[in-house]
């Protein structure tokens, strides 16, 4: 099995610019493969009304002043914006970084920050899912150089759209986040380079047998699709003082505990208690981990996660 990749996502909320920006530095020098953004309007954790980023300038900000490693929104609500501009965004982004533009799109789902905005939230969730597809598969055409116009009775209205210029990379990837069995997953099979899924390891594994169903009813090779896992690993030297951390960052964060303690996808522990949870995912096909990390950004972590936690799992 090939070497595990690593990306980092920088929690938008409770935190000013320039601790957002170095955190952003730091992941680039310690030589993680990629570096994410929420696509939110308001805090998702806590309290809503706390300080709060938008991802795409963050993004791009974030390309001036890191090298090497790659930039994408995990994950680009659909409810937002255009498929058109959404393909514009992402190929300046990949020329303002010199090809490091990763596209990450889902189906939106907090319904406080659309009825803020006066943003459409669509009916229900299978509606935003229906949109997602149609978008995705504009999106990638227009990136891909062809000219779109939508079909009648589609949610969208793209009129003979083609863009200039293309972006650097020949194939720029698209990254799906979610695991939805009907839509989601079908979609992800349709068009996605990249998945991004939470769960324990049995939920996993499930979602991994529905997708490559998926992918055989679509003609698709489920190898073409790299598996990312999301975790929010907090690492100290035993579970205890990792604990301690978790608690302090979520207080920071606005967000009792009460909230969070029975989220799995927190991973407060060792280097090699973080390790065993991905070597057990490994087998499944996730080659990739993707740590979110919040405010203010433990540079512990961060450090370890690469440093050590890697290291043990590439041995396992």
């Amino acid at each position: 099995m090939s070497d595990l990749k690593l990306g980092i996502l920088l929690w938008n909320q409770a935190t000013d610019w320039p601790a957002y920006e170095a955190a952003a530095r730091k992941v680039d020098e310690l030589g993680y493969d990629h570096l994410w953004a929420w696509d939110h309007l308001h805090a998702i954790f806590g309290e809503p009304q706390q300080d709060f980023f938008e991802g795409w300038l963050s993004l791009a900000a974030w390309a001036k002043v890191t090298r090497s490693v790659r930039l994408g929104l995990l994950v680009g609500a659909v409810t937002f914006r255009n498929p058109g501009l959404v393909a514009k965004l992402a190929t300046t982004l990949d020329h303002i970084s010199g090809g490091r533009a990763i596209l990450g799109l889902g189906g939106a789902w907090f319904e406080y920050e659309h009825t803020a905005h006066g943003i459409d939230f669509g009916a229900s969730p299978g509606t935003r899912l229906t949109w997602l597809d149609e978008a995705v598969g504009d999106i990638r055409r227009l990136l891909d150089g062809e000219t779109v116009t939508s079909p009648e009775g589609g949610h969208f209205n793209l009129s003979e759209l083609g863009q200039e210029p293309l972006p650097i990379q020949k194939r720029l990837p698209i990254m799906i986040g979610g695991s939805g069995e009907k839509k989601t997953l079908r979609t992800i099979a349709k068009y996605a380079d990249m998945w991004n899924g939470m769960g324990p390891t049995e939920k996993m594994a499930h979602k991994v047998e529905v997708l490559k169903e998926h992918c055989a009813a679509v003609g698709r090779d489920p190898n073409e699709i790299e598996f990312t896992l999301g975790c929010k690993p907090i690492i100290r030297d035993t579970e205890a003082a990792a604990r301690k951390v978790w608690g302090e960052l979520m207080a920071h964060n606005q967000t009792p505990m009460s909230d969070v303690e029975d989220d799995s996808t927190f991973w407060p522990g060792t280097p090699q208690q973080i390790a065993d949870r991905l070597l057990e995912v490994k087998p499944l096909g996730f080659n990739t981990a993707i740590a979110e990390i919040p405010a203010p950004f433990d540079p512990e972590t961060l450090e370890r996660f690469i440093g050590e936690v890697k290291p043990l799992v590439d041995r396992g």
